[in-house]
């Protein structure tokens, strides 16, 4: 548990984001945005706008230097209007100005003519049969981005021959990421038509080709330098290319740099959500609740534009049953089309939607059956050597059923449950469980772009410098990879420096998402590390005068390994030596994920992921029943995360994400009105659990180590958010016997007057 490489800097005021960046003769850019959610947009007046003082010039999507689309996965997003606007928010102009108050003056002063049009907004609205058409796919039907399928055995034959039936509908609400610093994007053109963009993102490679296409130039005319992110989630996958391929824009036209900064009101009305869902369980079990058969129906909100709803809705399809053996399943999964502002990647990445069905399904077979509902989880979980639900062996790392009896053991589960038929008085305690499984890293619907490089080189003073292709954004990532790197080359962890993200030093390893960055740049940096190890060795052997194989280099020093207490030499010796015998001192690692094989024509069936995390968290709520008021007063979680590079940051990512995920089954929601306008676009209404609301937090670290992670390490990052909003709701009805299928679980649902 070493400190954190940039806890001093952001303590102290050092790290500099986005908006602490001022280039000479900069502009200013705001973003006049349609006020309907549907329309055929028919004029932009710009004249009047650009005749106000310090505006250089109002620019529509007919200026692009390049090509009007992000190019995300179906490209169907403009970065400006230029036909119709398909949500509340849309950017449709963007006023140039010297300061960023003449810019947001000037853009009321933009007159924008649109045809409104009756928008879609709900996915059974899209659904309808004479819903307006707003997207089309020949194969899967109108209003459908993405369509997956998984068929294992035949759950309609099996369902006939269950004992017991049961067949629900859950849904789950919008949710906003509220990391603390807001989308901003700076662009500075450069010599030869170059430009290089800072901004704060999750995914620079996504940024490099937005801004390519934007300001149509080549890749190597485009340099993307990631600033220190003040947290992402997910919310600044897909979304900063928007921000990005907009401040490039203007840089261009005005060959003058541009910032483009969002205030917070702005970032939650413009920038992606998390997918509201509607899921359909129906699940048969045999007399002692074993799931002999399920079907599922899972569909997926994706907003006005697809960007990544595809991938979104193909992990959520896959982990829609949760981490339960059956051997007859159909789960189908259809991402649509709304008029609502666009969703994309946010913490969990589609799953905690279907793990909240999943859930709150498993618990009410529970109270159906009168089964303990950590006793029915355990007839059907998964233990090593179980296939899931594409038909994938489980053959090592899996360490759910150590979560569950560490979980059951330290949260007192035996003493604490009871019916809720048992409890008595006003204000009532209950407790609830769940069970998480998890792919890690981008699986075989992402295989194609699931890699990662890294350089390391050695500095003649003993210092090291690596250079890395997945960010850090505050999970820890440049503490975690200076950990292994340093351990890999046998040097102390503080003579390792890792840079921020620059794309002229590493080539495009992929998004960091997916729990993958320890995984990914971790194996890539002990590749390069392997490489370069030979010649530490031989410069250590040339100083004690014998071969290389009789010579260790560990923990900042060189020593004999027949005499490892006797004369030793230093790492900067070492290093210095290297330079003076012409040794080769850097190396570069390049690391492919596991290979993984589905088929996403018919079946849905093979392995989706290369390995999988676990976990179980255990809630416990205090309830009044008058009032239907409540608080969660304590989580335990315990989670498989293979091995624990610095337990103290594991503990720290399992405590964030909990919150994240009671906030997401408590309070959080974004409401709209009648014509699709967001209601709720501040921190003042959209609402967020704070440090008042938190209860007593309970970490567990369960390490089953996978043999092709670094040091044994999996993914970890999402997990801690993507159960705790059913175990919450469980242990509501724990407490009251009241059931709660939609989320948030707000006090009138508890009382029954939300009709």
């Amino acid at each position: 548990s070493l400190p954190r490489k940039d806890a001093f800097d952001k303590l102290l005021g050092v790290s500099k984001y986005v908006d602490d960046l001022v280039f000479p003769e900069m502009v200013h850019i705001f973003t006049v945005r349609s006020q309907y959610a549907y329309g055929k947009l028919i004029k932009v007046d710009k004249e009047e706008a650009e005749k106000m003082p310090g505006v250089l010039g109002v620019v529509t999507y007919e200026q692009i230097p390049g090509v009007n689309e992000i190019p995300l996965i179906l490209k169907d997003e403009p970065f400006l209007a230029h036909d119709y606007v398909r949500f509340y928010g849309e950017p449709i102009a963007l006023v140039v100005a010297e300061t960023y108050e003449q810019a947001q003056n000037a853009a009321a002063f933009v007159k924008v003519e649109v045809e409104p049009l009756k928008p879609v907004l709900s996915i059974r609205e899209s659904l309808e049969k004479d819903s307006p058409e707003l997207f089309n796919n020949p194969t899967w039907g109108k209003n459908v981005f993405a369509h997956y399928q998984i068929i294992k055995g035949d759950a309609e034959e099996a369902m006939k021959n269950a004992v017991h039936i049961y067949e629900r509908e859950y849904e789950t609400p919008y949710q906003e990421h509220a990391y603390l610093e807001t989308n901003g994007a700076v662009a500075v053109p450069g010599i030869e038509g170059s430009m290089t963009l800072y901004g704060t993102m999750q995914c620079p490679t996504y940024v490099h080709d937005a801004v390519a296409d934007a300001i149509g130039v080549d890749r190597n005319k485009i340099r993307v330098i990631q600033t220190t992110t003040g947290g992402g989630f997910g919310g600044k996958e897909d979304f900063p290319s928007v921000v990005a391929g907009e401040a490039a824009i203007v840089a261009k036209i005005f060959n003058r740099p541009a910032k483009l900064v969002y205030k917070r009101d702005e970032d939650i009305l413009g920038s992606s959500k998390r997918h509201p869902g509607l899921i359909q369980m129906k699940v048969g079990t045999d007399e002692n609740g074993k799931i002999i058969a399920a079907q599922i129906n899972y569909y997926m909100d994706g907003g006005a534009y697809a960007t990544i709803t595809n991938l979104v809705l193909w992990r959520g399809t896959v982990h829609a049953l949760g981490p339960y053996e059956c051997e007859n399943i159909t789960i189908m999964g259809n991402g649509m089309a709304t008029n609502k502002v666009p969703c994309g990647a946010y913490r969990g990445f589609g799953s905690p939607q279907t793990i909240f069905a999943a859930e709150t399904l498993m618990d009410e077979i529970a109270a159906d059956l009168n089964i303990d509902p950590i006793e029915l989880r355990r007839r059907n979980c998964y233990k090593l050597g179980s296939k899931t639900s594409t038909g994938q062996v489980l053959d090592q790392s899996c360490g759910l059923m150590e979560t569950i009896e560490k979980a059951e053991e330290q949260s007192g589960w035996k003493a604490k449950w009871a019916k809720p038929a048992e409890k008595k008085g006003n204000i009532r305690k209950g407790i609830g469980v769940s069970l998480v499984y998890y792919g890690v890293g981008l699986g075989a619907n992402g295989k194609k772009i699931d890699r990662a490089g890294s350089s390391i080189t050695i500095e003649k003073d003993g210092s090291v410098m690596c250079a890395i292709g997945n960010v850090e954004m505050g999970q820890g990532a440049r503490t975690v990879l200076a950990q292994i790197t340093a351990d890999a080359i046998g040097c102390k962890y503080e003579n390792i420096h890792i840079l921020e993200i620059d794309n002229a030093l590493v080539p495009d390893s992929g998004p960091t998402v997916a729990s993958r960055t320890t995984f990914m740049s971790g194996n890539s940096l002990m590749l390069a590390a392997k490489e370069l190890r030979p010649n530490i060795l031989e410069s250590a052997a040339i100083l004690f005068g014998v071969t290389a194989d009789e010579v260790e280099v560990a923990d900042g020093k060189a020593f004999l390994k027949k005499d490892p207490n006797g004369k030793t030499f230093t790492f900067p010796e070492v290093c210095m030596n290297l330079y003076l015998e012409r040794l080769k001192p850097c190396a570069y690692g390049w690391f492919k994920a596991p290979t993984t094989d589905f088929d996403f024509n018919e079946t849905g069936q093979g392995d989706a992921y290369f390995c999988y995390s676990f976990c179980t968290n255990i809630a416990e709520v205090e309830v009044d029943m008058d009032t239907g008021t409540y608080k969660v007063t304590k989580i335990t979680m315990a989670h498989d995360m293979g091995k624990a590079i610095n337990p103290q940051q594991v503990e720290g990512q399992i405590e964030g994400g909990t919150l994240q995920g009671m906030g997401y089954g408590t309070t959080e929601e974004i409401r709209h009105d009648a014509n699709g306008k967001m209601l709720n676009s501040s921190f003042s209404t959209y609402i967020l659990p704070t440090i008042l609301d938190a209860p007593e937090l309970n970490p567990i670290i369960v390490e089953h180590p996978y043999d092709k992670g670094p040091y044994g390490a999996k993914g970890l990052g999402e997990v801690p958010l993507m159960g705790v909003a059913p175990a919450v709701v469980n242990a509501i009805y724990n407490a009251t016997g009241k059931r709660i299928r939609s989320i948030p679980a707000k006090p009138e649902k508890i009382l029954g007057l939300d009709k």
